[in-house]
């Protein structure tokens, strides 16, 4: 829920050492105003050096359904800042001996059942009483509005168990600090408004600081509304129905109120000073360890220096107060935005204070990756983040990129890519930018870096595209086994190391788990290996993708193993680059498809991904299941019924290179050989090679043509079907042209799906299916990956004589709102970061 924010905005703000250096009120004043002038920042902001005022400005309005004028004087709803109000009210109780700060807060709510909790939890946030929201949101009716005491009735009726310990860690949550408004008011028999009034805001003379929620009769004049963008439109986001309480929120003020507030507490106005200090220091834990937070009060350094956020709808709010230097910040604002709050925090702590350029591209048919039909609009673009969509127009000193009436889509997503090998030598990776690729997800068929090794390759060499990864299968077991000793199940021990391995990459990232079980590496495992490093996986909330056992043969014995992973494991499962690869089984796409909606309506959340070709590409081996490389019957068999040698071409291979290109029918003409014979010898060759050569790596690479039109056009339509390459830097066309011969071939010319359709199979459902976040869709809050296109002339050059050739059609991608290809040439920008699950 949004009063959450408060805690994310102490996030955001990352409190620093602040040895206060001088500062440039001209620089802030310019931010802001920029930041105003570009719909950034609404609000106040106040400057103090030992209770005199320094800087006072207010920007922008005050309530957009009426542009009245911002006052430095305006009220806003303060959001947590209310907190360290509502410990002061609780403080002077206290001082008059109404309360204790020990006593248990059965004492004056018997209604709950909280027997261990006291009222300094609460102040401390260390009760680890639940939030109120999912409670409230669960239980009520349409018409339902929230208060203090229906909040108790609902906590006693329903009894939720407390999240930890009472006193063993801290936990921001609102629910503590509605509990102790509702405290001040059975104790002092006033609401909260009217002690608030009686007590703090009388005896200081603040004029335009008091409480507010939506049950009271009468909204205050000078009450300020929050509101947020949406669709380039200003929309009030305001107090809602849970906004019947106090406590956590609905104290309104301004920034010249709060600088009196900020004052008082160094004098004893309000409260003794040697009862006050205890606001100011850090809760101890029942461990004996503390955590810098007081009585409604961040501690950024012990005796020194104090702050406090409030997230709350359209309002972002915080103040800092300095007792070393005895200076004090203020901002409210009343946008949605943090940037204002965020600039501010930098200045104060001396720190450079950059804005975020704005890049608009406007005049595209915008196709978000939803699925839905494709509109006019214009994306604004925010640093590496999209900050808007809709009918926008350009704001001063706007960069403007004129789309020309093309297709602006998500940047595509690869869930089955092999470029990441490439990378250092090729940053650039032009065989996913020309395609409008803008995230690749490596780890594939159970092999791959570690994420540590990842993030230091990016590091070391930038590159301009994201990468995300899973941990591979095979490469555990080489790590665990040995590399030379792979060709039978792990053991026990050994498959607890895998699993420690397994979970430590998922904790730094990983998305989950792969494996390539048709491959020698992982050929030998058995279903229990697999199966308890998945359920390793789903225990982290992770995936698992499979280059299934078999593609040929053994299918239906594979395709069940992996629904059974899915069932039993209870994780989502994901077939790589589906295919039906056995020719007897040609045409039975329908039922496979049919075998996997079976499996869904079940429960199990399998899905497939899938490259658009009739061909694949790998090694040799694989045309041998039963791994009898020698065997003259099992190499009879894939000529027979697993490849056709005459359209299967060798990419590759190391031990005599003039074969590359070359069918294998040419090949065994060449040789006078049967085509079986020959892809024994070429296994046995390239072993041998590997002898002479132990460091050499890609020895044989063969395309081989084992599918048919009708069975990939299935694949692809299928609803839980995305599209990925299975792609290197080159090799097989489908690394630099899978995407753009979707949308050339398959949707413009055969229609199998539409354009809307096929973008979102290459962005949000690979999202989905990948656990990716903020990325696959244009939204608000979402990263700037993007790519913009012409539908009429979108098309993949990459054949298997050339292919690395370049698309045509894609006319500038943008990765992480950098521009990196456009007039197909790589911008040698490199924005490209690590995706974590």
């Amino acid at each position: 829920m949004q009063k959450l924010t408060a805690l994310l905005l102490a996030l955001i703000l990352s409190v620093s050492a602040w040895a206060q250096p001088a500062l440039d009120f001209k620089k802030l004043d310019s931010v802001l105003t920029q930041l105003q002038l570009t719909d950034r920042f609404n609000g106040t902001v106040l400057y103090a050096e030992h209770g005199k005022i320094v800087y006072k400005k207010a920007f922008g309005v005050a309530d957009v359904r009426t542009g009245q004028a911002l006052q430095t004087n305006a009220s806003f709803n303060l959001a947590s800042v209310s907190k360290q109000f509502v410990a002061l009210c609780i403080l002077q109780l206290y001082e008059k001996g109404k309360l204790k700060l020990d006593d248990p807060i059965k004492k004056y709510i018997p209604e709950l059942s909280y027997d261990s909790v006291n009222i300094r939890n609460l102040l401390t946030h260390t009760s680890g009483i639940p939030e109120y929201f999912e409670v409230f949101q669960q239980y009520r009716s349409t018409l339902d509005t929230l208060t203090n005491e229906g909040m108790i009735q609902l906590f006693a009726r329903y009894k939720r168990a407390t999240d930890f310990p009472v006193g063993s860690k801290w936990n921001y949550c609102n629910t503590n600090y509605v509990l102790l408004s509702a405290i001040i008011e059975r104790v002092s028999g006033q609401s909260f408004h009217d002690y608030f009034q009686q007590h703090i805001a009388i005896p200081l003379g603040l004029k335009n600081t008091y409480v507010y929620h939506v049950l009271l009769p009468v909204v205050p004049a000078n009450h300020v509304y929050g509101f947020e963008k949406e669709n380039g439109a200003k929309k009030l986001f305001d107090l809602y129905n849970v906004d019947g309480v106090t406590g956590d929120g609905n104290v309104y003020s301004s920034v010249e109120d709060l600088l009196v507030w900020e004052q008082s507490l160094y004098t004893d106005k309000l409260l003794k000073k040697e009862i006050l200090a205890q606001a100011f220091q850090p809760v101890v834990l029942n461990n004996g360890t503390t955590y810098p937070y007081g009585f409604g009060w961040f501690i950024n350094k012990k005796d020194e220096s104090f702050w406090h956020t409030g997230g709350w709808q359209g309002f972002k709010n915080i103040i800092f107060r300095d007792i070393k230097n005895k200076s004090t910040l203020v901002l409210l604002s009343n946008g949605s935005l943090v940037e204002g709050l965020q600039a501010a925090k930098k200045w104060y702590d001396g720190l450079p204070v950059t804005i975020a350029a704005t890049q608009l591209i406007s005049n595209v048919w915008l196709i978000d990756g939803t699925g839905t039909p494709a509109r006019k609009a214009a994306v604004r673009i925010e640093g590496n983040k999209i900050m808007e969509v809709g009918n926008l127009s350009a704001l001063p000193g706007e960069e403007t990129i004129d789309g020309g009436g093309k297709v602006l889509a998500p940047g595509f997503i690869d869930t089955h890519s092999h470029i990441a090998g490439s990378l250092d030598k090729y940053p650039e990776a032009l065989a996913c930018i020309n395609q409008g690729v803008t995230t690749i997800v490596s780890g594939q068929d159970g092999y791959g870096s570690y994420v540590d090794s990842i993030k230091s390759s990016i590091e070391h060499t930038p590159v301009a595209i994201n990468i995300a990864t899973y941990t591979g299968h095979t490469a555990l077991r080489e790590q665990v086994m040995g590399g030379t000793n792979l060709n039978r199940p792990a053991t026990t021990e050994e498959l607890e190391k895998m699993k420690l391995i397994l979970q430590s990459e998922l904790k730094k990232g990983s998305l989950g788990l792969s494996t390539g079980l048709e491959y020698e590496g992982a050929y030998f495992s058995n279903r229990n290996e697999v199966l308890e490093l998945a359920k390793a996986t789903a225990a982290e909330k992770g995936r698992y993708i499979s280059h299934i056992r078999s593609e040929d043969i053994n299918m239906g014995d594979a395709l069940d193993e992996i629904i059974t992973i899915g069932r039993e494991a209870k994780l989502p499962v994901q077939v790589s680059h589906i295919k039906l690869a056995l020719k007897d089984d040609w045409g039975r796409s329908a039922y496979i498809i049919s075998q996997l909606q079976r499996a869904r309506s079940e429960g199990i959340d399998i899905t497939a991904d899938c490259y658009p070709y009739e061909y694949w590409s790998s090694t040799l081996r694989v045309l041998f299941p039963k791994t009898d490389y020698t065997n003259p019957v099992s190499a009879q068999f894939a000529v027979d019924h697993t490849f056709d040698p005459t359209q299967s071409i060798l990419v590759r291979f190391a031990a005599n290179p003039t074969y590359a290109g070359k069918t294998i029918s040419a090949i065994a003409d060449l040789r006078k050989e049967k085509p079986a014979q020959t892809i024994m010898g070429l296994i046995a060759e390239a072993d041998a090679y590997k002898k002479q050569h132990p460091d050499a790596e890609g020895l044989e690479t063969i395309m081989g043509k084992s599918m048919t039109a009708v069975d990939v056009v299935n694949f692809l339509a299928w609803a839980n079907t995305n599209i990925c390459s299975d792609g290197s830097n080159g090799g097989h066309p489908r690394g630099y042209g899978s995407f753009t011969r979707v949308l050339g071939h398959y949707v413009r010319e055969e229609k199998i799906m539409s354009l809307e359709t096929a973008i979102q199979k290459m962005t949000s459902l690979s999202a989905e299916h990948t656990g990716i976040k903020k990325r696959g869709v244009i939204a608000a809050g979402y990263y700037a990956d993007l790519v913009l296109f012409d539908p009429i002339t979108v098309k993949d050059n990459a054949d298997i004589k050339d292919s690395r050739a370049l698309s045509t059609g894609i006319e500038k991608v943008w990765v992480n709102g950098v521009c990196v290809y456009e007039q197909q040439h790589s911008t040698k920008k490199y924005p490209g970061m690590f995706i974590s699950r």
